[in-house]
């Protein structure tokens, strides 16, 4: 028979505040919470936290973007007005001072993409984990949460179920991507919240393309300074061919649009205008076409395979400032960096807290928004999950016990 569902206790005394989820969010919230004078502790299912992070962090951890916060707004989509009192609180320049006050020096790249000087996530999550300890936050790893029981959150341990019960709640647990690293997705169907949540999405995320067998050649060939639109977007950038599909930074802040159902246009000459590229061609004699697009333009063997792949008419010289890409769809969802969707805004108020459960807030990347790489995602996760656990370390210690 199923062990029984027994108290949660620790040698520390119970708890004021309980944070489920243990991603940069989660840490950011227990962080805050404990500042506010709490006693916190973290939960995640995880062995080990922040795992996503350390991912991300193997290839240079982008932290933020130096730039005004207005200009940061403006990423967020639909989501900027919500966000906005959050990321002005908390935002590129706080990002920076933060990681100092770990001891961790940053840089900003010619991009103004802000990166720790030692470049990874490792140093800089010990230097968090060390602080978080100091404050008196315990880390409950193998804890997955599995809702309520009555005021009670309750969890699956190794040990058999567990119920916690505290003054605040912050959930913490991510979206639905990179399932292998934690931030599976499955709070939402699982825990009572799915009438609250915008179903997942993928965010940041590659194109399927059914190449032509003449293509396997190019595999994994850039395509540099190239500019993609879709609907009202567009960005400039560098795709990369793979053997699945399009894939790259240029790429991937067009997911929105291309979700929407929007087609694809890739302009291989962004410098040039139509008639430029016309006249160019028209001087390239009795060259072939493959030597007048690489001599005239200066078009890379990839660029120049990807017009012979999708030119609508077998005339790829017409389609160079406005090749239309054909694809079969964005990739998996656990294929993407990040996701859209989540528990949407209108079920919290100002400060993240559940409108039908108070005392519970949630943070991060399980709330309903999406953003570009290139800082954007970190930072938002800082600042919401700050602005969270700062409203939950005030509703625990302002109440009575």
């Amino acid at each position: 028979m199923p062990a029984p569902m027994v108290d949660f206790a620790t040698p520390e005394g119970d708890p004021d505040v309980a944070v489920i989820g243990a991603g940069p969010a989660g840490l950011m919230a227990a962080e805050a919470a404990a500042g506010h004078g709490a006693r916190v502790a973290m939960f995640d299912h995880m062995p080990s936290p922040a795992r996503k992070l350390l991912m991300a962090g193997k290839s240079g951890l982008n932290v933020t973007k130096d730039e005004p916060v207005a200009t940061a707004l403006t990423r967020y989509g639909i989501a900027s007005d919500h966000l906005a009192p959050m990321l002005r609180a908390f935002g590129p320049a706080e990002v920076v001072d933060w990681m100092a006050g770990l001891g961790q020096d940053a840089f900003t790249g010619s991009s103004g993409r802000v990166f720790p000087a030692a470049m990874k996530a490792s140093p800089l999550l010990r230097a968090w984990l060390a602080r978080l300890d100091g404050m008196g936050v315990t880390l409950h790893r193998r804890h997955r949460w599995t809702g309520w029981d009555g005021d009670a959150a309750t969890f699956d341990t190794p040990d058999g179920p567990v119920r916690v019960c505290v003054r605040a709640t912050v959930l913490a647990m991510g979206g639905a991507s990179w399932r292998r690293l934690g931030s599976d997705g499955t709070w939402a169907a699982d825990s009572g919240l799915a009438e609250r949540t915008t179903p997942f999405a993928p965010s940041n995320v590659g194109l399927r393309v059914a190449w032509s067998p003449r293509m396997a050649r190019h595999f994994g060939a850039p395509v540099k300074n190239v500019v993609l639109s879709a609907g009202p977007l567009r960005q400039r950038g560098e795709v990369t061919i793979g053997r699945d599909g399009l894939e790259g930074g240029g790429l991937y802040p067009l997911t929105p649009a291309l979700r929407s159902g929007h087609s694809l246009l890739l302009d291989l000459k962004p410098d040039l205008d139509a008639s430029t590229v016309a006249a160019r061609m028209a001087g390239g004699g009795k060259d072939s076409l493959s030597n007048r697009l690489r001599k005239c333009l200066k078009l890379s063997p990839a660029a120049i395979a990807l017009l012979r792949e999708w030119a609508p008419d077998g005339d790829p010289a017409r389609w160079v400032k406005a090749l239309p890409v054909r694809h079969d769809g964005l990739r998996d969802l656990d294929e993407a960096i990040s996701t859209a969707g989540g528990l949407r805004f209108d079920a919290l108020d100002v400060g993240l807290m559940l409108r039908d459960r108070p005392g519970t807030f949630a943070c991060g990347e399980m709330l309903d928004w999406e953003a570009p790489t290139g800082g954007y995602l970190l930072t938002a996760c800082l600042a919401t999950g700050r602005w969270a656990g700062a409203a939950a370390g005030r509703w625990a210690t302002s109440r009575d016990g």
